[in-house]
């Protein structure tokens, strides 16, 4: 029905069914967390490792992305992303998806900005998604990765279903790697990937 609606989009287009597109990609967003959710305990059984390039991944969400990007005026930086690691493309652009879709919804209204880079250390490569937005206050910090949690910025925007950063977490935990946030209110949130460096993780 999502492919449907989108053909019939494409044939019929005028600001209405622009809309109706920017709807319809939530509703596709929405049922995506669903399915990862509903097939997030059992990993091992849609699991693919192989080289994936982190410069084409985050071209790849940022162009999946780039409708909202621009209607926001939010300007992005990717010139710093660089690195090959193994993993799983599929499961990884999810929650790279989700990381930047969190950093879109709460950006600010003026001057929104997104920088993404990538920082290699002696024993991991970083991956790290910063934003100018609201920030997260202290005391929602420590509970951002429960399920179900949405916290002070949940109830203000009421676009938070509280499962995008638990999934995060668990698929990433699954994939053998770190997650981190840290955030300052009024000046924005960074969130970090860590792929640990070796020969099945990490690419020279």
């Amino acid at each position: 029905p999502i492919a449907s609606t989108r053909l019939i989009i494409e044939n019929n287009q005028n600001d209405v069914t622009r809309n109706i597109k920017d709807e319809i990609k939530k509703i596709e967003e929405y049922i995506e967390q669903v399915l990862y959710y509903s097939r997030s305990n059992h990993v091992s059984k849609d699991y693919l490792i192989k080289e994936v390039s982190l410069p084409d991944l985050v071209r790849s969400v940022i162009k999946r992305n780039s409708r909202d990007f621009i209607s926001k005026g939010i300007r992005v930086d990717i010139e710093a992303v660089e690195g090959t690691v193994y993993s799983d493309a599929k499961w990884l652009e999810f929650i790279v998806n989700q990381l930047i879709g969190n950093a879109i919804k709460y950006i600010r209204e003026r001057d929104g900005k997104v920088i993404i880079y990538t920082i290699r250390n002696e024993n991991n490569i970083v991956l790290t998604i910063e934003d100018n937005g609201i920030g997260i206050i202290d005391k929602d910090m420590n509970r951002v990765f429960e399920k179900g949690f949405t916290g002070e910025n949940g109830r203000k925007f009421g676009q938070s279903t509280g499962i995008g950063l638990y999934l995060c977490k668990k698929l990433a935990e699954q994939l053998g790697l770190g997650l981190t946030l840290t955030s300052k209110v009024g000046e924005g949130t960074k969130v970090s990937i860590i792929f640990p460096l070796g020969s099945v993780n990490l690419m020279n």
